[in-house]
């Protein structure tokens, strides 16, 4: 995952609206836009380029979220977007913290009087629905990225779900809201929460890649290194990943394998930084902590590797090794099979099973020709679906399609 807080080099920061986006979107010019997402790190590397785009088209756009370092929300300044600041827990449900939230939102929202609202991630999704509604938002956008830990298995978790599928419900209610989801099961889960949203959905696979910051490249010179780019979070398969490394590596599979991402506290499965390093002690496997450079770090990598059971909506990492040329070994699941055809540009194995991950990824390490098959079949894939262009441009679709409906009643 790309988590880096400054702003990537190749965004555009335009400081008027640009012609051509002002033609092809002109109900958006000069209208107000207002993205509610739960923290500034997750906004800069998964919704800036839509920021962006919608820049360009003449809005004036704001982000409202929670930042665990400054420098998030000097890159936002910096991208020229107006940031407001909102405390925000992202997991765990507290009344008297979450009504500070729905209130710091409310105030926002009073301020700036927003044409659009875009909610991204649960919480955003969930009280942000609430206060646009209350406000009487003319546009009002859910981006669901994956349903993440209450609607993956486990015991406990399904209490969760059923309070969270009532929330839900009320947040995808309405005719002024659109939904955007990122996988086909992700479209059907919300359509069992809400039936009558289901004419109101768009699906948009992910949120895209910038295919020249993320461009092709050779394999290095060297051992293979096998890279897991991702947060250190258990529903990610870092133990299946240290678990398949060890086994290889018993079998004398000459790779390196490489964990790449940070330690998120706030989420229920995170990993320690002890733990992490008791996992590097006891199973080889080298953790980089945070990359600010994933770009460089899949350069100087082999084969991704993303044995996740977190519901996902569209994993970015997927999309940035296949940008990469790079070929992937990941699970069956939702979203990531959106990503990876088995066997034209990687290898899908079952979740939670280290061992049939270990014959997958033996098959790419003892296999350049496939890995070099596989990366150009990603890189194809990339340009046909996957570029951060052509998923800006669909989510201002979204916004005109609203602002016309609302401008025809």
């Amino acid at each position: 995952m790309h988590i880096s807080t400054h702003l990537p080099h190749s965004v555009p920061i335009a400081d008027s609206a640009d012609e051509a986006f002002r033609q092809a979107f002109p109900l958006l010019d000069g209208r107000r836009l207002l993205m509610f997402v739960n923290v500034g790190w997750f906004f800069l590397s998964h919704r800036l380029p839509v920021a962006m785009a919608a820049r360009r088209a003449g809005m004036d756009v704001h982000v409202a979220a929670d930042v665990e370092q400054p420098a998030e929300s000097c890159a936002m300044a910096a991208a020229g977007l107006t940031f407001h600041r909102i405390r925000l827990a992202r997991s765990g449900l507290s009344p008297l913290t979450d009504a500070a939230t729905v209130f710091g939102m409310a105030q926002v929202c009073a301020r700036l009087r927003p044409d659009v609202v875009h909610n991204v991630t649960s919480k955003p999704v969930m009280y942000g629905s609430f206060v646009a509604k209350a406000f009487r938002v003319q546009g009002i956008v859910n981006a669901v990225s994956g349903f993440g830990y209450a609607y993956g298995s486990g015991s406990g978790r399904r209490p969760l779900a059923v309070m969270m599928d009532r929330a839900y419900r009320l947040a995808f209610s309405g005719e002024r809201v659109r939904v955007i989801v990122q996988n086909d099961e992700d479209a059907a889960e919300v359509t069992r929460i809400c039936p009558a949203a289901a004419s109101r959905i768009t699906l948009i696979r992910g949120s895209g890649v910038n295919l020249a910051e993320f461009h092709t490249s050779p394999e290095p010179v060297g051992t293979v290194v096998v890279v897991l780019p991702a947060r250190m979070l258990r529903d990610k398969g870092i133990l299946e990943f240290c678990e398949a490394a060890v086994m290889l590596r018993r079998k004398g599979v000459d790779a390196r394998f490489v964990l790449a991402g940070r330690v998120d506290r706030s989420n229920r499965s995170a990993l320690t930084d002890s733990e992490l390093g008791e996992l590097s002690r006891t199973t080889g496997v080298q953790w980089l902590g945070d990359c600010r450079d994933v770009p460089a770090l899949l350069r100087d990598s082999h084969i991704v590797c993303l044995p996740t059971y977190y519901r996902e909506g569209v994993p970015k990492a997927l999309l940035e090794a296949c940008a990469s040329q790079r070929p992937i070994v990941t699970t069956d699941v939702p979203g990531c099979r959106d990503v990876v055809a088995e066997g034209v540009n990687g290898f899908l194995v079952p979740p939670r099973d280290a061992m049939t991950l270990a014959a997958a990824l033996r098959r790419l390490i003892e296999n350049p020709q496939l890995r070099s098959q596989m990366g150009r079949a990603g890189r194809a894939l990339a340009e046909r679906e996957f570029d951060a262009r052509q998923v800006a441009t669909r989510h201002l679709q979204v916004y005109q399609s609203l602002l016309r409906q609302r401008s025809a009643g």
